[in-house]
Order: structure tokens, then sequence, then C-alpha cells
């Protein structure tokens, strides 16, 4: 089963996927965080430079590269998921070995973004939470995970995230079977599914 995850920045996405597998056996569940598929960092940038990009566009992703890796683990067939590094804003030397299994998670705000990897899918799933609450945990996030300043976030949020959500994130809420409102703090929503995926790894019946 391959079950794919979005919603904006700050929306809870990484909290909703934690909570869903923590009680399910590791070694049946595979994530592919779609952070880690950001493009290599251009030539010749320096780090100001790179630092100034959007992330948040359809662009900034290597979609070829995510969807190859879907299909191989699809086929049972083990890969190479990239390391993405924020500070550097470019991906690292080393990579992360992730086997096939029989549930495999893709996260990320634009994991509904683009029909190939839709396609692929048997469950869509959107996150949803408000944007005062998303902006809130952005600033936390980049201000102590990131080192950026209140005002840098503030300034990103509102030239770059806030449009770039509006245009490619939110629209994809169209493309979800099911949408979790409140972010990770929804448990109700969250027992739902794990109990669904229980059913699917133990092979029972889900409808």
């Amino acid at each position: 089963m391959i079950i794919g995850i979005a919603g904006g920045t700050g929306s809870g996405k990484s909290t909703v996927v934690r909570k869903i597998i923590a009680q399910l056996p590791a070694e049946q569940v595979s994530v592919l965080p779609q952070d880690s598929y950001y493009k290599r960092a251009p030539k010749g940038y320096s780090i100001e430079d790179l630092r100034k990009m959007n992330y948040d566009h359809p662009d900034a992703f290597d979609w070829e590269l995510l969807e190859e890796h879907v299909r191989e683990l699809r086929a049972e067939r083990a890969i190479r998921q990239p390391v993405y590094s924020v500070l550097t804003c470019d991906r690292c030397e080393e990579t992360i070995l992730v086997k096939p299994s029989k549930v495999i998670i893709i996260e990320g705000i634009m994991a509904l973004y683009r029909k190939e990897l839709r396609d692929m899918m048997d469950l869509r799933i959107y996150v949803d939470a408000d944007p005062d609450e998303r902006l809130i945990r952005v600033i936390n996030r980049d201000v102590v995970e990131r080192g950026r300043t209140a005002s840098i976030v503030m300034e990103r949020y509102l030239h770059t995230l806030k449009p770039m959500h509006r245009e490619f994130i939110e629209p994809t809420k169209e493309y979800a079977d099911i949408i979790i409102p409140q972010g990770g703090e929804n448990e109700k929503a969250i027992g739902i599914l794990r109990s669904y995926l229980d059913q699917v790894l133990c092979g029972r019946p889900t409808e």
C-alpha cells in the first residue's frame, strides 16, 4: 500500500506520520520524506544565494527520482534515499538504505501535487491546520532549529510560503481521500488511520 500525506508547512504532517506508525511494526512501514528529494544545489551559488531560493515551488523537487524510488519499492527492490541538509541547502554525500515494506508513506507539502505520483497511491491524505497555527509552528521551528530570526521567518512566510501554499498546496486538497483537520492534534482521525493500517498489515479486509 502506498500512502501520500500532504499539507502546508507547519500543518503537522510529520506528527501525523509519527503517530500513525508509532505502534506499527517498523520493518513493515517505509517513509519517504519529500524534503529528501529537493534538487541538488546549482553549481557556483553561494550559501546566501541558495537560502534565497524558493523551496516551496514544484520546480524545487526531483520528481523523477522520487517516482523512480516509489516504483522500485513497489517492485520490492531497496533504494538509496537522498539526505538533504537544510543548513547547506544541498544533498549530502551519504544516503539512507530503504528496504521494501508492506506500507510506503510519501510525506511532504506537495505529495499530492503531481499526477504521476498521485496515480501510484492507494490512499491520499491531506493534513489541514489553521494558517495562524501553521505560522506559529514555522516560527518556532525555524528560530530554534535553523537559527533564523522571527522577522526573517515572517518575511519568508508572507512573500513565499503563503502565496506558494495558496497556489500549489491548498488546491491539492481536492485530490485527498481523507482530510485531517487540526493537524497532528486530531487523535481520533490518527487512531482510525492506525487501525486501518493495522488491518492492512494483518491481511484483514478493510471494507
